[in-house]
């Protein structure tokens, strides 16, 4: 069985229930890219590739707006699962945004999201058909598991946020604007470092991203 854990967001009906699966090692990601693209509707779902990914608010601040925009009759792509994908842009590009977020041919690290918009949609048979449809070794979905997959540089690129919250080679971190802070204690974090440091680069990065994906399309 799929590793799938079922949530329910906070302010969203509670029927609306969101289904998330997350893999590793993927070996048919050309198949499932191929079903999105041939429309099937078996494979409704959002598909995104994990390595794009911080952590598990950033994905689930993306559900969270598409899911409320679905409920508000405000989708602007085809459905509410590719809405998911577009509301991880930071800017109003559909294209772009499901080609950089969306599942690739070469695709190792999966995330798989399916919201319950109508009854038959359970949490059984969302795992019954990951099951039978991605070749890929089910993992946990959660912020240590998406630490590992993430390539924090391309995401900085993806969103253009070079520097904020990174520590530069003498450990000395960077402001907005550029400058620096004091070396030693918690903001002499050595670039690469595990641990409080690490993790307070890591927020600061996510608190960015956040802001940026929720002021897409209002400037």
């Amino acid at each position: 069985m799929a590793s799938l854990q079922t949530l329910n967001l906070a302010h969203l009906p509670p029927d609306l229930a969101v289904h998330i699966a997350l893999y590793a090692d993927l070996q048919n990601a050309p198949f499932l890219r191929d079903q999105l693209l041939q429309g099937n509707p078996d494979f409704e779902y959002a598909l995104i590739d994990a390595t794009v990914i911080l952590s598990t608010t950033h994905v689930l601040a993306a559900v969270f707006r598409a899911a409320n925009d679905h409920l508000n009759g405000r989708l602007r792509s085809r459905t509410v699962h590719s809405e998911i994908v577009f509301s991880l842009g930071a800017n109003n590009n559909i294209a772009q945004s499901l080609r950089t977020f969306g599942i690739t041919a070469t695709t190792t690290n999966l995330l798989a999201i399916k919201l319950t918009t109508n009854p038959s949609i359970t949490a059984s048979t969302v795992s019954e058909h990951l099951t039978a449809s991605v070749n890929g070794t089910p993992v946990e979905f959660s912020d240590a598991t998406l630490a590992k997959m993430a390539d924090v540089g391309k995401i900085r690129k993806l969103y253009k946020l070079s520097g904020v919250g990174e520590a530069d080679s003498k450990g000395k971190r960077r402001r907005k604007d550029g400058s620096e802070e004091g070396s030693g204690g918690v903001d002499g974090v050595k670039a690469g470092s595990t641990g409080y440091g690490a993790e307070r680069e890591r927020k600061e990065l996510e608190v960015a991203i956040l802001g940026l994906m929720a002021l897409r399309g209002a400037v």
